[in-house]
């Protein structure tokens, strides 16, 4: 029966439902608080790199979200019936929400990245605009052949509209790879070419774990299956939004520390990793008197010297 390859309609044992309800609360916990440690921890890096900060904290906070959602409609979405768990009319929701946020936060991912890289420019807008595009299009046509096309359960649409999505998952594996090999060139030899190179390889295997974990619901059926699927995703994000996030604010900070220690910018804090001082806290220079004279326009310097 094609409906039982649709993962929201398997019955759950009391285990299997409990180790999904875990897997959820755990990721979305986790979510939390990285987005809550990004929050505080924006001053830590200079402007030029805060972009990356601010696209961490806008995809743990929507992540999270989305686990709250997913955790109460799992919660809605089946029903006890002795000594197993049987899903209703709500329980595809406890799938789809994942959909809506990797939306936008797999988008956001590829800002992340780029916002520490060393592009510049118009390269790096190109670059960015289509990451975004590829990522966007990657997550929203697999969820036309897992979910939308009759609710996940054709087989045909789900395989077809994954192999489109994996064409734009391969353009994405090319732009990190070129992003992290260009940075590795210009940032030859320090630690933040080393992190930002772990961080491309993080990426790329975890990346692995969802067409892995789609290509399941075309053959897989059964609570054990589908308790594995809610696992792995869980586990999935939290690595790739949390371990991958970690990473990408400490080669912002690490090149934040570089350039103050150029003297290219400032930061009024002392900059630290693993408790090492990487930078002394940099006050910008006060306006000059004449600085000050200058930034006055022509016209009024004359009004006043005529009077």
């Amino acid at each position: 029966m094609l409906d039982s390859l649709a993962p929201w309609n398997a019955t759950l044992t009391l285990a299997e439902h409990s180790v999904i309800v875990y897997a959820l609360s755990v990721a979305g916990l986790a979510l939390f608080a990285f987005f809550v440690k990004s929050w505080v921890s924006t001053n830590e890096v200079t402007g030029r790199y805060r972009n990356g900060v601010y696209a961490g904290m806008c995809i743990t906070g929507i992540a999270f979200l989305s686990y709250v959602l997913l955790v109460l409609e799992f919660a809605l979405g089946y029903d006890r019936k002795g000594d197993s768990w049987v899903p209703n009319a709500n329980a595809i929701l406890s799938w789809a929400p994942r959909y809506f946020d990797w939306t936008v936060t797999v988008p956001l991912l590829v800002v992340e990245l780029l916002a520490v890289a060393t592009l510049a420019g118009a390269a790096a807008r190109r670059l960015r605009a289509v990451g975004i595009a590829a990522a966007f299009l990657m997550i929203s046509t697999g969820f036309i052949g897992g979910v939308v096309i009759d609710s996940g359960t054709n087989t045909g649409a789900l395989w077809t509209w994954g192999i489109i999505s994996g064409v734009f998952m391969v353009i994405l594996y090319f732009l990190v790879i070129y992003v992290v090999v260009k940075a590795g060139r210009d940032l030859r030899g320090t630690e933040a070419a080393a992190t930002l190179r772990n961080a491309g390889i993080l990426l790329i295997v975890t990346w692995m774990a969802y067409p892995v974990i789609f290509g399941l619901q075309g053959w897989g059926h059964g609570g054990a299956i589908i308790t594995w699927m809610q696992v792995v995703l869980s586990a999935a994000d939290i690595v790739a939004k949390v371990g991958f996030g970690a990473m990408i604010h400490k080669v912002a900070k690490l090149r934040s520390a570089e350039d103050v220690r150029a003297g290219l910018d400032t930061l009024p804090e002392s900059l630290w990793v693993s408790s090492e001082k990487l930078s002394d806290g940099v006050l910008p220079a006060p306006r000059s008197l004449a600085g000050s004279a200058a930034s006055v326009p022509a016209g009024d310097g004359e009004h006043r010297a005529r009077h």
